[in-house]
């Protein structure tokens, strides 16, 4: 009502002067803080809506630089986990590079689901070539052997399982034993005569005996050397060179089993 009085007044005005009359300033005088009240509302309005579009922008921003920075992460690890891979498997073609024998290369897939055996699954089987009693080793040294076969898929026993025995000689002295698991990394040397020469930091190798390993293998070195009293052997500890719980790609050594046709026997 007050807006179309003043416009009324206005308009009726301007055909007579330019000043305000004394009514058209009262009409003003209240008018315009009316007006100068609604203009700074809708501005403020208008400044709460840039405000939450400007923010809802912010928001969408901010999810998309999420998004990418999530996969550059994901990508970051599959790179890096390419390149963990590419080191391992190029040790193991060194390794293989520099041995005479027949390799296959498998991937490690599992372990044993009971916990009643120290043994992994290898995703190679009798269609690759795999048979009973063939060696499997890493670029840092010896496996275990292989004791079933499917047509896909085989099960190694770890040289750390109490059921697995390797006769070792100490690369050095030459001084025989049979190497038989004890832990997640620790080995038992058997059947070392006291008069053997054992000392702590010397490498133990495979024999070759038993018809299962080459000779020459790397197994472990010696941590600990006790006398038994009343014993005839002494007591021999091996740490392996294997890390078997980082234990993701091997070799498996292409040797008929030498032991068919004979009893069986672990080694």
């Amino acid at each position: 009502m007050f807006a179309l009085l003043a416009l009324f007044l206005f308009s009726s005005h301007l055909k007579r002067t330019l000043s305000w009359s004394p009514a058209e300033q009262m009409v003003v005088e209240i008018i315009a803080p009316l007006q100068n009240a609604l203009t700074k509302t809708v501005r403020g309005v208008e400044g709460v809506w840039e405000k939450y579009f400007g923010l809802v922008r912010v928001y969408e921003e901010n999810r998309m630089l999420l998004e990418e920075i999530q996969s550059l992460r994901l990508d970051n690890f599959q790179y890096r986990e390419m390149l963990s891979t590419h080191d391992r498997l190029r040790e193991l073609l060194q390794f293989k590079e520099h041995t005479n024998w027949s390799m296959m290369a498998a991937q490690v897939i599992g372990r044993d689901p009971t916990g009643l055996f120290k043994s992994v699954i290898i995703d190679k089987g009798a269609r690759s070539g795999i048979r009973m009693n063939m060696p499997v080793v890493s670029a840092e040294g010896v496996v275990g052997r292989v004791v079933s076969v499917s047509p896909n898929y085989a099960k190694v026993l770890l040289i750390i399982d109490q059921n697995s025995a390797v006769d070792c000689l100490n690369q050095t002295t030459r001084d025989q034993g049979i190497l038989r698991g004890a832990s997640a990394e620790i080995c038992e040397l058997d059947y070392v005569l006291k008069t053997s020469r054992m000392d702590e930091g010397e490498i133990i190798i495979t024999s070759g005996m038993c018809g299962v390993f080459p000779k020459g293998l790397p197994v472990g070195r010696v941590i600990r050397v006790s006398d038994r009293p009343g014993a005839l052997f002494k007591g021999v500890q091996i740490q392996t060179m294997v890390d078997f719980n980082r234990l993701e790609e091997v070799l498996v050594i292409l040797k008929e089993d030498l032991s068919a046709d004979r009893p069986k026997e672990t080694e």
